[in-house]
């Protein structure tokens, strides 16, 4: 039985580099390079700043609502990026376009700050899933846009050549556990009135 689950788990390995290199054959192309430019919206100081910039617009427009889920958005942001910045700097990962360019090809236990080596996970990905669903839980009418935005923010990663496939779901996971924790403190601590 371990013979037979090692051998599903090299497969599946082999399946996520093949198929996230094919992608990103097509990194240089100008549909992608747009898309991956466009995809930033789900960096960091984007987050904080849309995280920010709604409790504002909430506190400005009297609105507890946009107070509330901004709040939920930094967060769940913050929670998220902690996590995958600890993974990260426990895991070396080449990423696909340095792979490609080189040849090789690494995924071992490490502590490199070399950006070219920290594709686990996708912190792009963690982010915006953790920020669109804590925005979903509090300000109407987000749930479909935000979703729509985390697809396309995902979507681009393996095909811009920034994050293996395999990167892009762990990075999901640590999203919405992210966002799970804070929306249990939230109804615990801060429960809507």
């Amino acid at each position: 039985m371990k013979k037979k689950a090692k051998k599903a788990a090299k497969a599946l390995a082999r399946a996520d580099r093949d198929t996230t290199h094919d992608a990103a054959r097509h990194r240089d192309r100008l549909p992608v390079r747009v898309a991956g430019f466009l995809a930033e919206v789900a960096d960091q100081p984007q987050l904080i700043t849309a995280s920010v910039g709604t409790i504002a617009a909430g506190l400005v427009g009297r609105r507890p609502d946009l107070v509330r889920g901004g709040a939920r958005m930094l967060a769940a942001h913050l929670l998220a990026t902690a996590a995958k910045t600890a993974i990260k700097r426990s895991i070396d990962r080449t990423r696909p376009e340095k792979a490609l360019e080189d040849g090789r090809h690494r995924f071992t236990s490490g502590e490199s700050h070399d950006h070219a080596l920290n594709s686990f996970p996708s912190g792009h990905t963690a982010g915006a899933v953790a920020v669109a669903r804590a925005a979903s839980r509090e300000i109407d009418g987000v749930a479909a846009p935000a979703a729509l935005g985390v697809g396309a923010v995902a979507a681009v990663q393996p095909a811009a050549g920034n994050h293996y496939l395999s990167d892009v779901i762990v990075g999901g996971a640590i999203g919405w556990a992210a966002e799970a924790l804070v929306d249990a403190a939230f109804e615990r601590f801060a429960p809507r009135r």
